[in-house]
């Protein structure tokens, strides 16, 4: 499910709000900053972000809490800058990743009012990084080939479910031989 692209969504999905509600649960829950759909199951354009814990790096963080809906990435640029990125999908693992500084999306609200944003800094880095997956593309994605390797089996262990976190996680059915 997370290497898929998601599929855009319209107002009458069923439980959308409850969805969006429990997904902000299990974010706050976990620590994290943001959660995309398809990291609970759901393969639709929908993630969530609370940029909040990063109000003592970048002020205007304090109140952005925000709800995503059928995002298009219109333009990133800026220059590229490193930071070191995790995911609650694949915990115990961080890398720096480079992305541009800023970028300007299109999305829906929780209302389905369509939104344009200018955003840059950590909003933009956590933004892309949610854009990612519901585009298919983790952050180990990012990674150079011989980083990969090193984390190769930190990921096995994980897809095995030999992973310690305070969430739940689904893992791949094994397949019997």
């Amino acid at each position: 499910m997370l290497k898929k692209k998601a599929q855009m969504i319209t107002k009458d999905y069923p439980k959308l709000q409850e969805v969006i509600a429990d997904m902000f649960e299990t974010m706050r829950n976990a620590k994290g900053v943001g959660l995309a759909a398809p990291q609970i199951g759901l393969s639709i354009r929908l993630f969530v972000v609370d940029a909040s814990p990063f109000a003592e790096d970048e002020a205007e963080l304090k109140d952005f809490k925000r709800v995503f809906i059928n995002t298009q990435l219109v333009k990133e640029h800026g220059d590229k800058w490193k930071f070191n990125e995790g995911c609650l999908s694949i915990p115990g693992v961080r890398e720096d990743i480079f992305r541009k500084r800023e970028i300007e999306i299109e999305y829906m609200d929780e209302n389905f009012i369509t939104q344009k944003a200018n955003l840059h800094g950590l909003a933009a880095r956590i933004i892309q990084h949610e854009y990612d997956h519901i585009e298919g593309v983790l952050f180990t994605d990012r990674i150079s080939a011989m980083r990969r390797q090193f984390v190769r089996g930190s990921l096995l262990d994980i897809s095995n479910g030999k992973v310690d976190v305070e969430y739940k996680m689904k893992f791949p059915l094994k397949k019997s031989v």
